[in-house]
């Protein structure tokens, strides 16, 4: 059975290392690029109020996050990867990401990590960190 590498991915480096780690190390494999759009993000400001808001707010996050999957694809295919799917979820990471590996027939989770330490990690969480816990298939965490 060939493998299936989910790669949770947002903006930051740590993201990017984890794509090219995977290109290294799983040319082989499908490479499945998943973004999760939090509605969290949208906020509680005066903004948040107006009826069209939520769906503006929605239309540019999930136009970002195919630029970002656009510019991320190029740099695992262009390390050698021939397998890539594109994935937009929407919802709390932690659970999206471990959902999706169940549902998805995933192989193993290889995700970037902040690196937080102290009391940033204590209030902010760590994706990574929960994800190592409630996964059911192996992860690696790239920084």
């Amino acid at each position: 059975m060939a493998k299936r590498i989910l790669v949770p991915v947002d903006s930051s480096d740590q993201a990017a290392a984890a794509c090219e780690f995977v290109a290294e190390e799983y040319p082989d494999a499908t490479v499945v690029l998943l973004h999760v759009i939090n509605p969290a993000e949208a906020g509680y400001s005066a903004e948040a109020s107006i009826p069209s808001f939520s769906e503006e707010w929605y239309e540019k996050q999930e136009a970002t996050a195919d630029e970002l999957l656009d510019e991320l694809e190029a740099t695992v295919t262009e390390a050698g990867v021939e397998s890539v799917e594109r994935v937009i979820e929407v919802g709390r990471p932690t659970k999206v990401i471990v959902e999706y590996a169940d549902d998805h027939d995933i192989s193993q989770v290889v995700m970037g990590s902040h690196g937080r330490s102290g009391v940033s990690r204590i209030l902010l969480g760590s994706v990574a960190e929960i994800v190592v816990r409630r996964a059911s298939v192996p992860v690696t965490v790239v920084r």
